[in-house]
Formats: C-alpha cells, sequence, structure tokens
C-alpha cells in the first residue's frame, strides 16, 4: 500500500492521487496563489486527506474521489 493524498477546494477534489513529493509541492503552491492572489478561495477552502491505495494507482478504490488520476 502507497500513502497518496487529494487535495480539495470547497469540498470539490481538484487534485487526487498525489505521492507525498507531488502533494507538498502542490499543497505549498496553491496555499500560495490563494493567500497572494485575489481570488474566490480562501485557505479556509482549500483541504486535503491522505489514504493509502494499493501499488499501481488508480485501483477503483472505494477511497478514490470521482474523476482521473490528476497527472
Amino acid at each position: 500500500m502507497e500513502k497518496v493524498y487529494h487535495i480539495y477546494a470547497r469540498q470539490e477534489c481538484i487534485y487526487n492521487n498525489l505521492t507525498e513529493t507531488q502533494f507538498t509541492n502542490t499543497w505549498e503552491t496553491l496555499k500560495g496563489i490563494v493567500g497572494l492572489m485575489q481570488t474566490d478561495y480562501s485557505i479556509e477552502d482549500l483541504s486535503y486527506e491522505e489514504v493509502y491505495s494499493p501499488l499501481g494507482g488508480c485501483s477503483g478504490n472505494s477511497n478514490d474521489p470521482p474523476g482521473c488520476d490528476s497527472y
């Protein structure tokens, strides 16, 4: 099992199945964009969850949010 991350903006999944490195980079970038630029989102609108996925990526696992892998 590998740990992957899903990132949400106002409860909508905007990135899914990110590795820890991808998550760290994407999360920091999103927080910077929302914090510095005038957007419809605030930092409080962003959230994430950690889930464990079988090795090999998308599995049809019930923990996966709807949509395709974000790559």
